[in-house]
């Protein structure tokens, strides 16, 4: 999608809150490459520690591997750690986090520590119904990662992709019985943080039924007419 940059810095956080599927990973990589800023994701900067040996991955490394959640004790440093690193500086959005009110009430101490502007919190709101359809449709391909949709963006030849002819599948992740759970969970997990922002005056919903293009206009004008 082609955009032209933004006159002024973003200078913030943008924090996206949604559930899985809503499509906050692919609007939080546009508004970061349209800002020129990083797309902070908590579970690459757990990759990234693992992968370096450091001694908060090295902490976060047998939690994983047991199948557990990550203690926000080492989640929360990882955050304080990345947002001290230069190309911070003019500001990054968030993809997954804050997860829970206590993670947003501990970021938001930390912003104000570093001089940022207040931050923009944007809620993807769309139907369940939708959504189930949108996660259950999708299928990768095997070979390049290409994502396609049966529902909403077929290939031209079934079961293959468009672009390399390999084959197609879908993800365990993404069938109906994991789905559904998921979607539970983080809707009772979510519900508080999005009181939270409310509250506070900094939340502001987009309708993620719409198209990608559709949702990035909206993302964009909710950003820079943030104060």
């Amino acid at each position: 999608m082609a955009g032209a940059l933004p006159l002024e810095k973003l200078h913030r956080a943008v924090i996206f809150l949604g559930p899985p599927g809503a499509g906050k990973g692919t609007q939080a990589k546009e508004l970061a490459r349209q800002y020129g800023v990083p797309h902070l994701s908590t579970g690459d900067m757990l990759r990234e520690h693992i992968s370096q040996g450091t001694p908060l991955g090295a902490q976060a490394k047998p939690v994983m591997q047991r199948g557990e959640l990550v203690p926000d004790s080492i989640i929360l440093k990882m955050v304080a750690h990345r947002i001290e690193c230069p190309d911070c500086t003019d500001g990054f959005v968030f993809d997954g986090f804050p997860r829970t009110v206590a993670q947003a009430q501990f970021l938001g101490e930390l912003l104000k520590q570093h001089g940022y502007k207040q931050p923009v919190v944007v809620h993807f709101a769309i139907d369940p119904a939708l959504l189930m359809r949108r996660i259950t449709g999708r299928r990768m391909c095997k070979v390049g990662g290409e994502i396609y949709n049966i529902y909403e963006r077929r290939t031209k030849v079934e079961g293959r992709c468009d672009n390399d002819g390999g084959e197609l599948e879908q993800r365990p992740d993404d069938r109906e019985e994991i789905v559904g759970p998921r979607l539970a969970a983080y809707a009772a997990q979510t519900a508080p943080l999005v009181a939270y922002y409310k509250r506070l005056g900094r939340l502001r919903v987009v309708d993620a039924s719409k198209s990608v293009g559709e949702v990035t206009k909206q993302v964009l004008e909710i950003v820079r007419g943030a104060k």
